[in-house]
């Protein structure tokens, strides 16, 4: 038996920052962003947009085509998120109508979180083969105005359906992972914005491939010659390069360039225009590998590569299987970044920083296009919209 993701489909808000008026605002030259870390745009959440709403849009496509009342579990990944007690899956449960005979639960890792998820629920089905879990993973990445992060925000959320005999990707047995109690990156409570220390944080995010890279041939002896293609944590597109390169020094193998980037470019495409969007971003480069890649991947192996800052991080397999051409989501894909609106500097300002006098109670203006909104808070209690 087989056990790995059967349906995969992701969701943005419907509004983008360029990084050409991010430039022009701050006084910098475009290529610092288009060439330095590989980003073009960035995805900005409108106030009545959030990671509950963003999961709603990410999961629809995926229970219009199956029944509902199978799913057995959600597992929901995030950094962002909404309540200190109530999970956010919870409140998604709700959204979309989902079995009162269903697990709910928040999962956080930094970045990771996804990739928990993603374990977690095949050792479900693993158990019991009849299970169905559907597996979110959802971030809104903030920081400081005017800090070194402030050009790798974004936002996104990607959906997995789970379940015995996937139609995309079988997940392989074995991994490896690795941790270390670092500061690269952290939100404490009282923040709503993160705090990086970029230059340490990159130097961490390689050596932890390298820890988990070692640990996963350890564990499975797989070779990195008999694996076809890779997906790495992006919160910005150059990341993946730098990534590879560290892992196939590691690996000892010497790649000609042709062969270096057919190994991971079309997974970048997706990240470069959406921006972080934490733990959805490996996910969001795998689908972004599978909409965009040149021929067919029909039984190739992928190397997923997942971290989180603080850090933790884990190196797995998995084989893409037979017809999963006919089950990707790709004009779904495309249309939402296609469709989204730009933004100028003091309207992404205006989005992400809000003035609200009174966080209790709150109505806000409409500009989440979607089929699902946080209309407001009340009483400290949220309020959604469905309107579909």
């Amino acid at each position: 038996m087989t056990v790995g993701i059967d349906l995969i489909h992701f969701a943005t808000a419907d509004y983008y920052l360029g990084l050409d008026t991010f430039a022009q605002e701050k006084g910098t030259e475009l290529e610092k962003y288009t060439i330095g870390i590989g980003q073009e745009k960035m995805s900005i959440a409108p106030p009545d947009e959030d990671i509950v709403t963003l999961a709603a849009k990410a999961a629809r496509p995926i229970l219009d085509q199956i029944n509902p009342d199978a799913i057995s579990s959600v597992l929901f990944a995030t950094e962002s998120g909404v309540d200190q007690s109530k999970s956010a899956g919870t409140y998604l449960h709700g959204l979309l109508g989902l079995s009162p005979h269903c697990r709910t639960v928040e999962l956080k890792h930094a970045c990771y979180g996804g990739t928990a998820a993603l374990q977690m629920a095949c050792a479900l089905v693993k158990a019991n083969p009849k299970e169905q879990i559907l597996v979110i993973a959802a971030d809104i990445a903030k920081y400081d105005v005017d800090s070194s992060g402030e050009a790798t925000q974004g936002c996104g959320a990607v959906a997995m359906l789970v379940k015995a005999e996937p139609r995309i990707l079988a997940i392989e047995p074995g991994s490896g992972y690795y941790t270390e109690d670092v500061m690269d990156f952290w939100r404490p409570n009282h923040r709503t914005t993160a705090l990086v220390d970029g230059k340490y944080s990159t130097k961490v995010y390689l050596n932890s491939l390298k820890q988990a890279w070692q640990h996963f041939v350890s564990q499975t002896g797989r070779r990195f010659e008999q694996i076809d293609a890779f997906c790495y944590h992006i919160p910005f597109s150059r990341m993946s390069e730098k990534a590879h390169k560290a892992l196939t020094k590691v690996a000892g193998m010497t790649l000609d360039k042709e062969r270096f980037f057919a190994q991971i470019q079309p997974g970048q495409r997706y990240n470069r225009v959406l921006g972080n969007s934490y733990s959805a971003s490996l996910f969001i480069g795998f689908c972004s590998f599978l909409d965009n890649a040149p021929g067919d991947l029909t039984e190739k192996r992928f190397g997923l590569f997942s971290y989180g800052s603080g850090c933790v991080a884990e190196f797995l397999t998995g084989v893409i299987q037979h017809g999963y051409q006919d089950v990707l989501m790709r004009q779904s894909h495309q249309a939402q970044i296609d469709a989204r609106t730009p933004l100028n500097y003091q309207q992404y300002l205006d989005f992400y920083y809000p003035t609200i006098t009174d966080p209790d109670n709150v109505a806000f203006e409409v500009h989440n296009r979607g089929a699902y909104r946080l209309a407001g808070i009340g009483h400290a209690i949220r309020r959604y919209q469905r309107r579909a």
